[in-house]
């Protein structure tokens, strides 16, 4: 067998705790793929630490055996001595978002992708880059600048033949990956589940998992090597919510920006309703704080939670109501159909989608010394300014 394979046991670098110690960094990484793929088998294979979605406890998941919401639950490690003087932290928390595989979900894959750090892109090593993998990768290249490829379910090829098919679908991938901004990025063979999943209930029964700690190291490699900036007002994307009788409502999700405290005011931002933070946990502990990247359920008093499924809480009056937008805009490369102006799209910010007619503009030709220069979307909102003069645009054209 491959020699870089090794089976995972409990003397892992993952100590197997049960909250996140008090000097943590958290790094959000998002587990997408095909349906079928292996994603969910590889948080359970992974994960210490659950949330109160995770692991597929929706109804309908358990039904039909696949993935319809977003899951989350993560592991703990030390952080590496050449990470401790820059994110001053002794633990590094890797908060799993564990993303649908079908077509049919693609908005909730979207909303998840867009609070994570780096990607994993979960790929069936019998099968290869199937449909929703490439969905996947569009939608990684988007919004996320570090991927690692994660080649599942290498116990289900041939003991004497393993490497050899392994090596052969990793120059593969590599051929595919090689126009993209993820060229030349790392591929872990794992067994998340070796044997298949028999059912999609939990199991403490990860003993066997393959190639585990090899991934971990790999991801390890792809932590921001810089502490997060926590400038601006505080904005929370809601996931989930739910009521706790005694407690009041629970919102649970993610830090986009800036920080929070415990009796803090917030905003229910779609309700314009102001409420005080009564208490907050990470991953079932409680804390007085939360940061910029932080998974988190705030709890606050007379909201009923039947008002807000998915949404923004901000700090309050920061997040205006709008009926028009001026958007950085570019055509994915991959998509053949005509983009042109005055026509209709879904338009998706977080998990919040709406249908909206778009215009496009760009800079003049006689403006530009020749050919029109290819710059970024962050470089283009910079050099935005309502004083310049922009010419219609019919069609929207691929970079």
């Amino acid at each position: 067998s491959d020699s870089s394979l090794e089976v995972h046991n409990c003397s892992s670098a993952r100590s197997r705790v049960t909250m996140a110690p008090p000097s943590t960094f958290n790094v959000n990484v998002g587990i997408l793929g095909h349906v079928d793929s292996g994603k969910t088998s590889l948080a359970r294979a992974l994960s210490t630490m659950l949330s109160t979605a995770s692991l597929d406890k929706h109804p309908q998941s358990a039904e039909r055996g696949i993935t319809l919401d977003l899951g989350f639950s993560g592991f703990t490690v030390p952080t590496p001595d050449d990470l401790k003087a820059s994110l001053k932290s002794d633990f590094l928390q890797f908060t799993l978002v564990d993303c649908p595989g079908h077509a049919s979900l693609i908005r909730t894959i979207i909303g998840g992708a867009q609070i994570i750090d780096l990607m994993m892109l979960v790929v069936d090593v019998t099968k290869g880059i199937q449909t929703q993998t490439a969905e996947c990768l569009v939608v990684g290249e988007i919004l996320t600048q570090h991927m690692v490829v994660v080649l599942n379910k290498v116990d289900m090829l041939p003991e004497a033949t393993r490497a050899e098919k392994i090596e052969k679908m990793k120059k593969r991938l590599a051929l595919t990956l090689h126009g993209t901004k993820f060229s030349g990025c790392d591929m872990v063979a794992v067994s998340a589940r070796p044997g298949g999943a028999v059912s999609m209930e939990p199991t403490d029964d990860i003993s066997k998992a393959i190639g585990m700690d090899t991934l971990v190291t790999k991801l390890l490699e792809r932590v921001p090597r810089v502490p997060r900036c926590l400038d601006g007002p505080f904005l929370f994307a809601v996931d989930h919510c739910f009521s706790i009788k005694g407690q009041g409502t629970v919102l649970t999700g993610t830090v986009l920006q800036g920080s929070v405290e415990v009796n803090q005011t917030v905003e229910v931002a779609h309700l314009k309703v102001e409420k005080k933070v009564k208490s907050m946990q990470m991953f079932h502990k409680s804390v007085p704080r939360a940061q910029k990247g932080d998974r988190l359920g705030i709890c606050v008093t007379q909201l009923d939670a039947k008002l807000i499924e998915r949404g923004l809480l901000a700090e309050p009056r920061s997040v205006p109501t709008i009926d028009g937008a001026i958007a950085a805009v570019d055509k994915i490369r991959f998509f053949k159909g005509a983009v042109k102006s005055k026509a209709r799209f879904h338009v998706t910010i977080g998990h919040t989608t709406v249908m909206a007619s778009v215009v496009f503009f760009g800079i003049p030709l006689d403006d530009a010394a020749g050919p029109v220069p290819q710059i970024s979307i962050e470089e283009r909102v910079k050099g935005f300014s309502f004083d310049r003069q922009y010419a219609y645009t019919p069609e929207l054209h691929a970079p």
